[in-house]
């Protein structure tokens, strides 16, 4: 394993031998693609779509905006990859050795703390999956894609695919092509999940690719709160992480999306998230963004029905070669809509941190506001950090604000403390995590405090 910038060891490093049920070896063509379809046994029309999506893919250059994509090389990637048939309920049905994986991660511990359910997805496939007796009595489903497209076909297809349709982008077409594993959640009319469902996603060998697919359909007057965490090991080889997320939300509904991720820093993150929003609900995003080579996420809102509400809430944090791109995405569509966008970005070393937002006030959005607020603190003279505001505004009786800042750590703020006996290190992570308490105090107790953790790892020899 290569070694991080820092001190103490990156925690979730770790790698897993594991014996392997499918491996359809490396590099990706037609053949490939229909091979998954048929592990599957998908119906044909799942097939043709994969077939589709993966040529869309191969006749498509990487876009030229944004971070430099030309290092990855797609016939080194392994696209498929699983250590079991199908998700078990009873944890000690899983292999010993994933077990052991998910319990460093503390998964079944969080589970057995405060979720109403939880998945585990290693590799291609979800290895466990358990939800609370009542919520299914209520009509819940927590499931995975795979198993929703065999056991709920009609739901499955009426939502499948149409936030982010083929040729949306070009590695949503990769996703499509190739998707397995992910998140399937359907919540009734008026059936409120306050209690957080959650799903994490390990990534275990190098030169691995992983594709889940998130659904996530919240009927009118239901709530939702979803988290989902991401790790992967350390090795010298590039990874890829490609997924989806379609998020409905229906009238006078809420959903919550947590994603805490702490991808290694050899892994190219890039994931297209989209969520639509009827009248009255709302839909909050909160994205945590630690680790990775690149990343490239911007969660999109499309505010579709009158006095719907979009938040978006994220932190990055880059070191040393790592590139955060991250923002956000409001689309307003309908009158008297507001969407808020937090972001707060943090630069050292030689780390990159960029904020690419997008608002969009269309002709009926007469009576909408948008806010937008971008803070970034960087550490040193090398830190880059840039702020990319796109805004098309198509109605004159709207409201558009947004505010951007930049700093360094304060002399004033690091002198106050270390006059208070507290050391130089210890005073610039006590001044980073008050920038970032906005974030963290949205996040459960457990999230949070595992979030500064992870942070302090980060500041660990950003001295001299």
């Amino acid at each position: 394993m290569g070694e991080l910038p820092f001190t103490e060891e990156y925690a979730y490093g770790f790698s897993t031998d594991t014996e392997y049920t499918q491996d359809i070896g490396k590099g990706l063509s037609e053949e490939v693609v229909r091979k998954i379809s048929a592990i599957k046994n998908e119906p044909e029309w799942m097939t043709n779509y994969r077939v589709d999506a993966y040529h869309r893919f191969a006749n498509r250059e990487n876009q030229t905006w944004g971070p430099d994509l030309s290092g990855i090389d797609f016939d080194e990637i392994t696209y498929y990859r699983s250590a079991a048939d199908r998700p078990v309920r009873d944890w000690e049905d899983v292999p010993e050795e994933i077990k052991e994986t998910f319990e460093r991660l503390g998964v079944p511990e969080s589970e057995r703390k405060f979720l109403a359910g939880a998945s585990a997805q290693f590799e291609s496939e979800i290895v466990y999956q358990n939800m609370q007796e009542d919520l299914e009595k209520q009509g819940v489903i927590f499931t995975t894609p795979d198993e929703a497209l065999q056991n709920h076909p009609e739901v499955f297809k009426k939502y499948f695919g149409k936030l982010v349709p083929l040729g949306d982008n070009r590695y949503a077409d990769l996703n499509s092509a190739v998707w397995s594993g992910g998140t399937f959640i359907y919540v009734p009319p008026n059936v409120q999940v306050e209690v957080p469902l959650q799903a994490y996603f390990r990534m275990n060998d190098p030169a691995m690719g992983q594709f889940e697919r998130t659904m996530i359909i919240v009927d009118d007057g239901a709530t939702l709160n979803y988290v989902e965490g991401c790790t992967a090991p350390v090795w010298s080889v590039d990874s890829l992480h490609a997924a989806i997320v379609e998020i409905y939300v229906g009238k006078n509904a809420t959903c919550r999306y947590t994603t805490i991720q702490n991808w290694s820093n050899n892994v190219y993150n890039l994931v297209t998230q989209r969520a639509q929003v009827e009248e009255n609900g709302s839909m909050d995003w909160i994205d945590g963004n630690l680790g990775s080579k690149v990343n490239m996420k911007y969660p999109a809102t499309i505010l579709a029905g009158r006095g719907a509400r979009g938040t978006n809430m994220n932190i990055a944090l880059a070191v040393d070669g790592q590139i955060q791109d991250t923002g956000a995405k409001m689309i307003h569509k309908a009158p008297n809509t507001f969407s808020s966008v937090v972001s707060k970005t943090i630069g050292k070393g030689t780390g990159e941190v960029n904020y690419r937002g997008d608002v969009v006030f269309t002709e009926e959005s007469a009576g909408s506001k948008a806010v937008i607020e971008c803070d970034t603190i960087i550490f040193d003279e090398e830190s880059v950090t840039d702020t990319f505001p796109y805004n098309e505004i198509r109605n004159n009786d709207v409201i558009l604000e947004h505010e951007a800042r930049v700093s360094k750590i304060s002399e004033e703020q690091l002198f106050y403390l270390m006059s208070r006996g507290i050391d130089e290190l210890k005073a610039m992570e006590m001044i980073i995590m008050g920038f970032v308490e906005p974030f963290t105090r949205e996040l459960p107790m457990e999230y949070a405090v595992e979030l500064n953790r992870l942070i302090s790892w980060e500041m660990e020899g950003s001295l001299g």
